[in-house]
C-alpha cells in the first residue's frame, strides 16, 4: 500500500525543480543567442588585447630592465613598465623566439570569437598549441646565435634547449649534417602543430554558411577546391623534404670520389661505351680487345749487359743473403744518461743580493732567502753499474714473461728511473702495460708505471729510485726558465723524469680540482701554486679570495697585500664571497660581448 506524499514534501519538490533552472534557460531564445554572441565577442577582444599586450611587452624587452632574476635600480625601458619587463623577460628565457608560435593561434582564435562567434574543438587546439609553442622553440634553439643575443641559452630559451639537446642526447645524434636533422624534425612538428592549432592544417574550421542559396553555392564551390587542393601545412613539409634531399646531395657531392684508372687495359668498359654483356671467351682473343702492353724495362746508366749464356733470373746479389742481420747501433755507446745538472739560475738572485736603496715606497716582491736552500747533491749519487745491472736485469725479467726486447735508454731522474723498452717486432704494446703490477713486484720495487713514449718506438718502464731527491722550491723560482716564462700565471709544479722544471699556465686551466688520497702531496701542492703567484706578480697585477673553513692551510697567508678580502673561514661569508666574484665575471663577460671580443 503506497501513501500520498505530505503537502509540505510535494512543496519543497517543486521549490528544488524550479531553483535548478538556470536564469539562462528561462531566458527567450533570441535574447540568449545575444548574450551568447556578446559574450564570445568580448572573449575575443579580451584575447585580442592580451596578446596585443604581450606584443607590446616583447618589443620593448630588455635584458636590462629589472625580472625575477635580475635586480637593478636602473631606468626601466619596456613600454609596460615593471609587469611588463618582467612577462617579457620570463617568455624569452622560457621559449625564447616561441614566442612566435605563442601569439600566432590566439590572435586567430580572438578574430573567429568575435567574427564567427565560435570556438569549436578547443581542447586539442590548446594541446596542439602547447606542442608547436615547444617545438617551435627547439627549432629556434637549433639555429646558431647570434653574438647580439644577450642569453645565456640559446635562441629558443630553456625549453627549447632542454627538448633539442635532451633529443639528440636520447637518440645518441652529434653535430654535423645529422645532427641538424633533430632541428628538421622539430620544425615539421611545430608547423603542423602550430597551422593546425590556428585552424589552418589537418584540423580546419569550418566557417558558418551564409543564409542566401548563393553564398552557399559559393561555399560550396570552394570546399569542393580545397578538398582538391594540398593543404598549406603538406607544402611545408614538402619544402622541408626537399630542402633535406638537397642538404644530402650538396654532402655527397662534397665527399671525395674514388679515382677512375689513368690506362684503359681494355677488361673493363669505359663509361662512355655504357655496359655491355661480353659472352666468356674460352680460345683466343678477339681482334678488338687490346691486350696488355709487354713491360720491357730499359737497362740502368751504368749497368752490366746481360751475356746470352746466362739464365735471365740470376742476378748479382750485392750481399750474401745467408749472412745473418747486423745490429749497425754502436755497441760501445753507452745506454745510461747522465742525470740533468740543475736548473740554470736567472738574474734575481743577483738583483736580491744588492738591493736598491731607491724607490724604497713601491711594493718589493718576497725575496727568495725566505725559502731554504737546496742541498748540493753528488755527482755519483746514481751509480751508473747499478743502472746498467737493473736494465739488464729488467731485460731478463720481461723475457721470463715472453716480452722480447732490448733497453736502449736508461734516464735517471731525481724520484724515478725511466728505461725505454725497444720490443721485438710483432710485441703489442698493451701485452707489456698490463704487466706492470708483475714487473714491480720481480724487480722488488713498491710500482712500477708501463706508458708508450711518444714520438718513438719504445715502451717506456717507470721504476722508483731507492733514495729520493728532494725538489727545493726556492730552486725552481729562482731558475731562468721561470723568469723567462711567457705565462700570465706561471706555476712550478715540480721537476720532470730528467730534472726539468715543470712550468704550468693557471691561465690555461681556470677550473683545476687537487685531488688526491692523504698523504699524496695536495697540501704541498696548494702551497706551490700560491707561493709561485706570490713570489711573480705584485699585489696590483694579481689579487685573491682564499677560502679555508677548515682554518688549516691557508691561516698562514692572512695580512698579505695580495688578498681581496681576509681568509674567509665561515662557509656563509664564503656564499657571498663567490657570489661577487661569479657577479664580477658576468659583468665582465657582457663587456666583451658587447665588444665582441672573447
Amino acid at each position: 500500500m503506497v501513501r500520498p506524499d505530505s503537502p509540505d514534501k510535494t512543496r519543497n519538490r517543486m521549490r528544488t525543480i524550479r531553483r535548478s533552472q538556470s536564469l539562462m534557460d528561462r531566458l527567450p531564445d533570441p535574447v540568449r543567442e545575444f548574450l551568447s554572441r556578446r559574450a564570445s565577442e568580448l572573449t575575443g577582444m579580451g584575447v585580442l588585447a592580451l596578446m596585443i599586450a604581450i606584443s607590446t611587452a616583447l618589443a620593448s624587452w630588455s635584458v636590462d630592465d629589472p625580472s625575477l632574476n635580475n635586480a637593478t635600480s636602473g631606468a626601466i625601458r619596456n613600454w609596460l613598465g615593471r609587469p611588463g619587463a618582467m612577462v617579457a623577460d620570463l617568455l624569452m628565457q622560457l621559449i625564447g623566439l616561441g614566442v612566435i608560435a605563442l601569439l600566432f593561434p590566439p590572435v586567430i582564435w580572438a578574430l573567429r570569437l568575435v567574427r564567427f562567434h565560435i570556438f569549436d574543438r578547443g581542447a586539442l587546439k590548446l594541446g596542439l598549441w602547447v606542442v608547436g609553442v615547444a617545438a617551435t622553440a627547439a627549432v629556434a634553439s637549433a639555429l646558431p646565435a647570434t653574438p647580439r643575443w644577450p642569453l645565456p641559452t640559446g635562441m629558443g630559451g630553456v625549453i627549447g634547449d632542454g627538448l633539442l639537446f635532451g633529443t639528440r642526447n636520447i637518440a645518441g645524434i652529434a653535430g654535423g649534417a645529422v645532427g641538424s636533422l633533430v632541428g628538421f624534425l622539430y620544425a615539421g612538428i611545430a608547423i603542423l602543430a602550430v597551422t593546425a592549432a590556428a585552424g589552418f592544417g589537418f584540423v580546419t574550421d569550418e566557417d558558418p554558411v551564409l543564409d542566401s542559396d548563393e553564398a552557399e553555392d559559393n561555399w560550396s564551390d570552394s570546399d569542393e577546391r580545397r578538398d582538391d587542393e594540398p593543404g598549406i601545412a603538406v607544402i611545408l613539409i614538402g619544402w622541408l623534404a626537399h630542402g633535406a634531399m638537397a642538404l644530402r646531395a650538396a654532402i655527397l657531392r662534397r665527399l671525395p670520389q674514388p679515382p677512375e684508372p689513368a690506362v684503359d687495359t681494355g677488361l673493363v668498359p669505359t663509361r662512355d661505351n655504357g655496359r655491355v654483356r661480353r659472352e666468356p671467351q674460352f680460345g683466343e682473343a678477339p681482334a678488338g680487345r687490346r691486350g696488355l702492353p709487354d713491360f720491357d724495362p730499359e737497362p740502368l746508366p751504368g749497368a752490366r749487359p746481360t751475356t746470352p749464356g746466362r739464365a735471365t733470373g740470376d742476378y748479382d746479389a750485392p750481399f750474401d743473403l745467408d749472412d745473418e742481420p747486423q745490429d749497425l747501433r754502436d755497441l760501445n755507446a753507452p745506454r745510461v744518461a747522465m742525470p740533468r745538472a740543475a736548473p740554470k739560475p736567472g738574474k734575481r738572485m743577483q738583483r736580491e743580493a744588492q738591493p736598491s736603496l731607491l724607490d724604497r715606497d713601491s711594493f718589493e716582491l718576497p725575496p727568495l732567502t725566505y725559502l731554504a736552500e737546496p742541498k748540493k747533491v753528488a755527482a755519483n749519487a746514481v751509480s751508473t753499474d747499478a743502472l746498467e745491472q737493473n736494465a739488464t736485469l729488467l731485460e731478463g725479467v720481461l723475457e721470463d714473461f715472453g716480452v722480447r726486447g732490448e733497453i736502449s735508454q736508461v734516464r735517471p731522474g731525481p724520484v724515478v728511473t725511466l728505461y725505454e723498452l725497444e720490443p721485438a717486432p710483432g710485441t703489442k704494446s698493451s701485452r707489456v702495460i698490463s704487466l706492470a703490477d708483475d714487473i714491480a713486484r720481480s724487480m722488488s720495487a713498491v710500482s712500477a708505471r708501463v706508458a708508450v713514449v711518444q714520438g718513438k718506438n719504445a715502451i717506456g718502464i717507470e721504476l722508483p729510485n731507492t733514495r729520493r731527491e728532494t725538489v727545493f722550491l726556492r730552486e725552481l723560482l729562482a731558475s731562468q726558465d721561470f723568469e723567462a716564462t711567457k705565462h700570465k700565471l706561471a706555476l712550478c709544479l715540480g721537476k720532470t723524469i730528467g730534472g726539468e722544471p715543470v712550468i704550468a699556465d693557471l691561465a690555461r686551466m681556470p677550473h683545476l680540482l687537487v685531488a688526491g688520497t692523504t698523504g699524496s702531496g695536495k697540501s704541498v701542492a696548494i702551497n706551490t701554486m700560491i707561493l709561485s703567484i706570490l713570489y711573480r706578480l705584485k699585489p696590483e697585477e694579481c689579487r685573491l679570495i682564499m677560502v679555508d673553513p677548515k682554518m688549516l692551510e691557508l691561516s698562514v697567508y692572512d695580512g698579505i697585500p695580495h688578498l681581496l678580502t681576509p681568509v674567509v673561514t665561515d662557509p656563509k661569508k664564503a656564499v657571498v664571497a663567490l657570489k661577487w666574484a661569479v657577479r664580477e665575471m658576468e659583468e665582465r663577460y657582457k663587456k666583451m660581448s658587447k665588444l665582441s671580443v672573447r
